[in-house]
């Protein structure tokens, strides 16, 4: 660990990032699996066959509408995080650093707003727990998983949507809203697994998502005065350069494939029957890569799970002897 990865999260905030990505991937793995079955059956075999599927597509539903009940009351009362909710509502600096950003873009301004900041290469003091782009990804999310959990809710329950609005349509239609929003947030879900996992400072694990603000080196409220960023102790895997590029063509290959199948299957965004059509051996490709980076993002999940395990084992083991090496002696525990 260097100060690159200056603390952000609270030890709660950690655990739920690590099971709601469980949750979501699970989702993506068992609704997608049954939506695109001609490109992805292996997947549909693995978890055996459409009730195997079904069945847990439906537990992880639940699952993510229980996480979902804990957080929400969670932020409202928790002052963890730096305020709880509070710090995922835009603020004024928050508008200043869009309008700024604009302009750095344009060539206008000589530098990003600080609100807009959430790199390496600043010190902990200088970037905000959470950019005005981080709360936006967050409010996103946010407002994409509610209404996935709502329409799934309805769909589970089928006879009833059409008996109360008497007409099949109304029930394709909730599955149609259900898919595209499920779509949307399958390319995001890429994406930010491209994002976080694959930029030469955090490659190829971002740890602050993983590993308490508590026990990072460096993190908003540490009374150390660090006299740098760490930026100078930044050394690039070797394997980054090209890991990163194949990462990223697979992350694009897999949007655009996703994209184009949900397309081609029957009207986007509302599909035309509930049943989909045959697959092409292209879109077959194309598809499967995008859910390799999806197995990649799960992967990357459990090991920053893991890197945090060793990473406080061994901060475990070396107080003991720092506290010998002063002097005093070393604690039992």
């Amino acid at each position: 660990m260097t100060n690159l990865d200056h603390g952000k999260f609270s030890r709660v905030t950690t655990v739920f990032h690590s099971l709601l990505a469980l949750t979501v991937f699970t989702l993506f793995f068992t609704g997608y699996s049954i939506a695109f079955n001609a490109e992805l059956w292996w997947l549909i075999e693995l978890m055996g066959g459409n009730t195997g599927v079904l069945a847990v597509h439906r537990a992880a539903g639940f699952a993510l509408i229980a996480l979902t009940g804990f957080w929400v009351p969670y932020m409202l009362l928790s002052r963890t995080n730096g305020g709880g909710i509070g710090t995922l509502l835009p603020t004024k600096d928050d508008v200043e650093a869009f309008v700024q950003d604009v302009q750095f873009a344009f060539g206008r301004a000589d530098e990003r707003h600080p609100n807009a900041r959430q790199f390496a290469g600043y010190k902990a003091d200088e970037v905000p727990l959470l950019s005005y782009i981080g709360k936006g990804v967050a409010a996103i999310f946010t407002v994409e998983l509610v209404f996935l959990m709502i329409t799934g809710l309805l769909i589970w329950q089928k006879a009833w949507l059409i008996s109360v609005y008497n007409t099949q349509s109304a029930a394709m239609a909730f599955v149609a809203f259900h898919g595209l929003l499920g779509i949307i947030m399958l390319m995001g879900v890429m994406f930010h697994t491209f994002e976080h996992g694959f930029h030469p400072a955090f490659y190829p694990v971002e740890m602050k998502a993983f590993l308490p603000k508590d026990q990072t080196p460096n993190f908003h409220g540490d009374p150390d005065d660090h006299e740098s960023t760490g930026i100078e102790r930044l050394r690039r895997k070797k394997s980054w350069r090209w890991v990163t590029n194949i990462v990223g063509v697979a992350t694009v290959v897999g949007i655009v494939s996703v994209m184009l199948a949900s397309v081609t299957y029957g009207g986007y965004p509302v599909s035309s029957e509930l049943a989909f059509n045959e697959g092409s051996l292209l879109r077959t490709i194309g598809i499967n890569t995008g859910f390799l980076v999806l197995f990649l993002g799960l992967t990357l999940s459990m090991y920053g799970n893991v890197l945090r395990s060793r990473y406080l084992k061994e901060k475990q083991q070396e107080e003991p002897r720092a506290t010998a090496a002063d002097g005093g002696e070393p604690s039992d525990d």
